[in-house]
């Protein structure tokens, strides 16, 4: 029987080690794995409910009596500046991310099929390239290298260009205002700027291949007929926006997780046909939407023994769910061997992350090459000092200073 906290709980964001969720999970997802939670902001007067077990989050994402629909979603952190009111809008055209059905599958038909495993795979030798790219580059550098403006973000940026279609002389502007609005806080200001360049650029590659149509994912798009620019647009967006921030934080993360781990990486170098399965532990062990998925209930729900109410948001904590013993063998250690089956990472249901496969693309190509282009590879800070990005949507390290050799730098 599991138990009721005095008072609803705040959503546990603090760390004692860099690659574990927050201890507070273990003890909710024992004695009370759906629990009250306080939300700081929300649309209407509904309550918040945190989740913590993989089958009870499981269950949710696969439930069509939970809404994504932006309008309908409290949020479980502080806002991003001051606010009186939070009032989210509902999703723009294209937005499919923030929609439920039947708008949210009429948009993801239309990309599905440059997305799945077969589509995927065809995009290998440009992704080893790219790969091959940035480690030539870093190989020229001065010692010690930050991974992750060396290789983890300029890689991921490149490889979602390429395939949407985005040219090199837009790709970084993009990708700095995209890195804002991906941030925790940031001013009215900021906000504004971002979505104003973000929107401005994105319009202006819209018409251009509505000029002059590319083989790309935008210029199949608007070839297709189907949509206006403006809906083009904003699946730009959310195509960008997922594609950049998620990759790049796995791949920063994930080689900070084998460094700190030298059985582990030693037996991935030893047994190279264990890199997908090493991918598939490193998306369970580490997952980084801390911060969890959430949904809006729009009917009267019963979960695991909770009264969940019309109008309440539920925040699934995919961190927690992730270490669920109930699933996964000792579930907080990392060992690339054992079974990651059932996660929910790139989350469950008809939402789970259409970019998925691309991700694990890319994360099982660029790190074999890494670590065999710089088989002595090392972290050039100790491990307690590397920054961490708690404070953004999605979390990672701001820097990894990394090694090989003899040191250049001073």
């Amino acid at each position: 029987m599991t138990q009721t906290p005095d008072a609803p709980v705040t959503l546990p964001t603090a760390r004692k080690c860099p690659f574990d969720p927050p201890p507070e999970y273990a003890e909710l997802r024992e004695k009370c794995p759906v629990a009250p939670l306080e939300l700081t902001v929300g649309p209407g007067e509904g309550a918040g409910w945190l989740v913590t077990r993989l089958s009870d989050v499981r269950s949710v994402l696969s439930d069509r009596r939970f809404s994504h629909r932006n309008e309908l979603i409290g949020l479980p952190t502080p806002p991003p500046f001051p606010m009186t009111e939070y009032s989210p809008p509902p999703a723009a055209p294209g937005a499919f991310i923030k929609m439920d059905q039947p708008g949210h599958s009429r948009y993801r038909r239309l990309l599905t099929r440059r997305f799945t495993m077969r589509a995927v795979a065809r995009l290998t030798p440009m992704i080893t390239r790219l790969t091959g790219e940035h480690l030539d580059a870093m190989a020229g550098s001065a010692r010690p290298v930050d991974l992750v403006t060396a290789f983890a973000e300029p890689l991921t940026v490149r490889v979602m260009c390429e395939m949407l279609g985005v040219p090199d002389a837009v790709s970084e502007p993009l990708a700095r205002q995209l890195a804002v609005i991906s941030r925790m806080h940031y001013t009215v200001e900021e906000l504004i700027t971002a979505c104003t360049v973000i929107a401005e650029t994105l319009q202006e590659l819209v018409a251009a291949e509505r000029a002059a149509p590319g083989t790309d994912l935008i210029g199949e798009l608007v070839t297709g007929d189907e949509l206006t620019d403006e809906e083009i647009v904003n699946i730009a967006w959310a195509l960008l926006g997922g594609g950049f921030d998620t990759t790049a934080n796995m791949l920063a993360l994930g080689t900070f997780a084998l460094l700190d781990h030298p059985g582990q990486l030693a037996l991935l170098r030893a047994r190279p046909e264990l890199t997908d399965n090493a991918v598939e532990q490193l998306l369970r062990y580490l997952t980084i939407s801390h911060l969890g998925a959430s949904r809006a209930a729009l009917a009267d729900v019963e979960l695991n023994g909770a009264q969940i109410r019309a109008g309440d948001t539920v925040v699934l904590a995919l961190p927690a769910a992730n270490r669920d013993p109930e699933h996964f063998d000792a579930p907080d250690r990392l060992d690339i061997t054992a079974s990651a089956q059932g996660h929910v990472a790139f989350g469950h249901g008809e939402h789970q992350c259409i970019g998925q496969n691309l991700a694990r693309g890319t994360l099982r190509i660029a790190l074999p090459m890494l670590f065999d282009r710089f088989p002595d590879l090392r972290l050039a800070t100790p491990a307690g000092e590397v920054p961490l990005r708690s404070d953004m949507l999605h979390y990672g390290v701001h820097e990894l200073l990394v090694a090989w050799g003899e040191d250049t730098g001073d």
